[in-house]
């Protein structure tokens, strides 16, 4: 059997963990030490219920997928008392730029909807009528091209960044991953996960945690942990339940 060592630090993890949990389980105490000693920050993602070493990773493998953005490009029009310095929240129409403000009109979202309903440049059809679609978004930098006057009437096509996940729009793929990170990435612990069907593990990470969860690696652990006074009784708990096992 391997030599075990605990470092200073995970012991003193630990004992915060063993103390504040009632029957403190094996497995739960044997999870909490890995995710200490490795420096995990496991998050989860809610939308796909799906759990990630880091955020790092989160980012980096949805966006590998594409599931975080997309590259599309608005009309930037000017449209007199649209947007001005106090406006938060834009409704944008894709066909013209016409654009309704959180601040500047009394109900923008129904505004938005009436107005792509009748856009003689509206071509898009769902099921045989003229398609409501159009952009939001709450990104400074977006709205700001909204409150410039336009030099020509003519819109100007811009090129922005809209969210796979919320649709919104944002001036750089960047703004869109920070709104990813801020809003639906969720810090879970590897004991939260352990033992649920709601979450799937990713891939990768699935392959890390299997890696130490192996009988001989835990073995170690409970072997490293008796040679501490203070975790003796819970040792000595866990060997209980193995020996009523057998």
């Amino acid at each position: 059997m391997t030599k075990l060592s605990v470092p200073e630090y995970v012991q003193e993890s630990l004992r915060e963990f063993v103390t504040s949990t009632k029957r403190p389980e094996l497995i739960a105490t044997y999870l909490h030490y890995v995710e200490h000693l490795l420096a995990l920050s496991p998050v989860l993602f809610v939308k796909d219920k799906m759990v990630f070493k880091s955020v790092e990773d989160a980012v980096r493998l949805l966006e590998e997928q594409g599931k975080l953005w997309r590259e599309t490009e608005i009309k930037v029009g000017y449209f007199k008392s649209a947007v001005n310095d106090e406006t938060t929240k834009i409704y944008i129409c894709p066909f013209t730029g016409k654009v309704f403000g959180n601040n500047t009109h009394p109900n923008p979202q129904d505004a938005i909807y009436d107005w792509v309903a009748k856009c003689p440049e509206n071509t898009e059809r769902s099921g045989g009528v003229k398609a409501k679609r159009f952009f939001i978004s709450e990104d400074p930098e977006v709205i700001s091209a909204y409150a410039k006057k336009c030099v020509s009437k003519a819109p100007v096509v811009k090129v922005v960044y809209s969210s796979v996940i919320n649709g919104k729009l944002f001036h750089s793929k960047e703004s869109v991953i920070d709104d990813f990170r801020d809003n639906y990435l969720k810090r879970v612990s590897l004991v939260e996960v352990q033992g649920q069907s709601r979450f799937h593990i990713e891939g990768s990470f699935m392959t890390l945690i299997e890696e130490y969860l192996q009988e001989d690696k835990i073995a170690a652990f409970v072997e490293a942990l008796s040679e501490y006074e203070e975790f003796l009784p819970y040792v000595e708990l866990w060997l209980g339940e193995v020996e009523q096992e057998t």
